[in-house]
């Protein structure tokens, strides 16, 4: 069982003994998915889009990031079609701990935890859903993605999912001028993009964090 933890803005996250290390900012799960996934990431991509969404996200973890996509695709009403990986899910009794459709005011949030593995789930008008099971280095799919949420464990815990050739594979699913966001903005992974051909920019972070990043495929 992973441990839960109570965040400096009341959402909770979880411990990973696994990777040592808390899914979320302990400054704020919400604060921090909300400012970084939604608001820097899919939430100008989907007010100026003209027709569906694909959104990719490493690292389903918790589910917090695709509770919140749900929520911005019904209230603007454009379609979104969700797909994340996840090689090691939290179990469905420690996602019943998680206060998050509390927080949010989004129904389903089980729903994401609880649906079919490696299957199109439509959740909602406007949001459809798709988990795998595996490694993103094991992953392949036909789709092209304008989002990029990327939210692996830190670089100190899983260092081959922030290299130059992670991120190459990420860039042959990304559609030219899609955008990856991600919480992290060590050198390592701003070299690593650019390396990749993504157009690195900095932006302030939540909280007390100094930085994150969004990152513009060329």
């Amino acid at each position: 069982m992973e441990r839960l933890i109570v965040t400096e803005d009341g959402s909770h996250s979880l411990y990973s003994f696994r990777h040592n290390q808390q899914y979320h900012s302990l400054q704020g799960a919400l604060n921090e998915s909300e400012h970084i996934y939604i608001n820097l990431g899919l939430r100008p991509v989907l007010e100026n889009a003209a027709g569906p969404v694909y959104v990719f996200e490493m690292g389903f973890g918790t589910g917090l990031n695709a509770l919140l996509a749900w929520k911005l695709a019904d209230q603007l009403q454009k379609p979104v079609f969700y797909t994340t990986v996840e090689a090691f899910p939290v179990l469905p009794e420690e996602a019943l701990l998680l206060n998050y459709e509390a927080l949010t005011g989004q129904a389903g949030f089980m729903k994401l935890h609880e649906c079919t593995w490696s299957e199109e789930n439509r959740l909602s008008e406007n949001f459809s859903f798709r988990k795998e099971n595996i490694q993103l280095q094991d992953y392949t799919s036909d789709v092209l993605f304008d989002v990029i949420f990327y939210d692996a464990f830190d670089p100190r815990a899983q260092p081959e999912l922030w290299t130059s050739e992670t991120f190459l594979k990420i860039a042959s699913h990304t559609k030219p001028e899609g955008i990856l966001v991600t919480y992290s903005s060590k050198g390592i992974v701003k070299r690593a993009l650019a390396a990749a051909g993504f157009t690195v920019q900095r932006h302030k972070g939540p909280g007390r964090k100094t930085h994150v990043l969004k990152a513009i495929k060329n």
